[in-house]
């Protein structure tokens, strides 16, 4: 076992053909099952186009908005000091702030009944981009689950 810390390198992830965005990527990836890619792509294309025509926006604009709208700043992680467990609120950094608002927009389209997946997308990403929505009170609740263990905040530390 070495006794240096190895860093992993981090992944590049190449842009998609359609709007040349990494972010549209990792929403294809996200939504990709069994790695039939070719159909996420399909679904993600068609969300994102009606979400921009419900929105009156342009469609990359609609993407970004919505994730920029739904990722969260603060959330709790399980701290154990002492034997016992703290909910210490803690920064929510870089690229986990898109995957936490990438996962809360797709369990929220995912969760919904009646329709196709793709409309219900775009149901979702329309909702995210005007503050509103199941996937921005998953945000509202991170953080106020954050406010109310603030005076565990000096556990961060350790």
């Amino acid at each position: 076992m070495p006794r240096k810390v190895t860093k992993s390198l981090k992944r590049t992830i190449a842009p998609d053909r359609v709007y040349n965005s990494v972010l549209v990527s990792k929403t294809i990836n996200k939504v990709m099952f069994d790695g039939k890619k070719h159909i996420a792509e399909k679904l993600v294309y068609s969300a994102i186009e009606q979400a921009a025509a419900k929105t009156k926006s342009e469609p990359i604009e609609v993407l970004e908005g919505a994730i920029k709208n739904v990722s969260p700043t603060v959330m709790v992680k399980s701290k154990r000091i002492g034997g016992a467990n703290y909910q210490v609120p803690m920064e929510v950094k870089g690229d986990r702030k898109v995957h936490y608002a990438l996962v809360w927009i797709l369990d929220s389209a995912s969760n919904k009944k009646g329709q196709s997946f793709d409309k219900k997308l775009a149901n979702e990403l329309a909702n995210a981009f005007g503050n509103e929505g199941d996937a921005m009170k998953k945000k509202q609740d991170a953080h106020q689950m954050a406010e109310a263990n603030k005076a565990f905040a000096h556990f961060a530390r350790y």
